[in-house]
């Protein structure tokens, strides 16, 4: 008995540290560190931020995901959790390599392109949606077409980056491409995404979006005529005039 405990001891011990060198995680045991105080509330912020755009219309279910960078760490919504469920207790959080540094959940399945964005911009926080009139418009043209000033809000005429799988390096390709001097773009058949330096930019980002392509899409639908559209040049006029807009200091 005495030397088959010794040799579960042995199995385990070598187990153990085939895990730590795989990176292998026990279900439900959190990873890495504990969580520092900004990063808790930065989770805050994310979960409401989250919930939001349930409340709002944006997402159905946990379609979406939403992160906030907090130094070197990215929080993310987790994989499938209902946003009304989650607690401080759920921080999730990985690198800009996307290792888990922290909590016990999967993050969610479009990691690549929350870790995209991040990489390649000065994003502070990214959303992603499946807003339903920005993603009707991503199955009709190849771009959002000029409807509305505030276009030069996002950097420009918003463009659709191409069919991909969602959660795969391919989708987060095209999203990049799109996303070329934007801070928004349409996902074809997808949804949305858009980045800021805080989560309320990035989400009020996401709104206007979703605001002129259903903007869009009323105008198109009068029998008959066809809605007046804007040149570039208009609205990155525009865009230079809402670069001042709002209060100061």
């Amino acid at each position: 008995m005495a030397e088959e405990r010794r040799d579960q001891r042995d199995q385990r011990g070598a187990r153990d540290a085939r895990d730590a060198r795989e990176g292998v995680q026990e279900v439900g045991e959190p990873w890495g560190r504990r969580v520092r105080p900004e990063e808790a509330d930065a989770w805050e912020s994310l979960v409401a931020t989250a919930r939001r755009t349930v409340s709002e219309g944006l997402v159905v279910g946990t379609s979406g995901n939403v992160s906030v960078r907090v130094g070197d760490t990215v929080l993310v919504t987790p994989s499938g959790v209902p946003y009304d469920r989650l607690t401080p207790q759920d921080v999730t959080g990985v690198d800009l390599d996307g290792r888990q540094v922290l909590g016990a959940l999967v993050p969610t399945s479009e990691l690549p392109m929350h870790l995209a964005v991040y990489r390649a911009t000065d994003a502070g926080a990214v959303v992603h949606t499946h807003a339903v009139h920005a993603t009707a418009v991503s199955t009709l043209v190849p771009e959002l077409p000029l409807i509305h000033y505030m276009a030069g809000a996002l950097g420009g005429p918003v463009r659709v980056a191409p069919y991909a799988t969602y959660g795969t390096r391919e989708l987060a390709e095209n999203m990049l491409q799109a996303l070329t001097d934007r801070t928004a773009c349409l996902l074809q058949n997808h949804g949305t995404i858009t980045y800021g330096t805080t989560l309320d930019q990035a989400y009020d980002r996401t709104a206007q979006l979703e605001w002129m392509s259903r903007l869009w899409l009323t105008a198109t639908s009068v029998p008959g005529l066809s809605p007046t559209l804007l040149s570039e040049g208009q609205v990155a006029e525009a865009g230079e005039r809402l670069r001042g807009y709002g209060q100061r200091g």
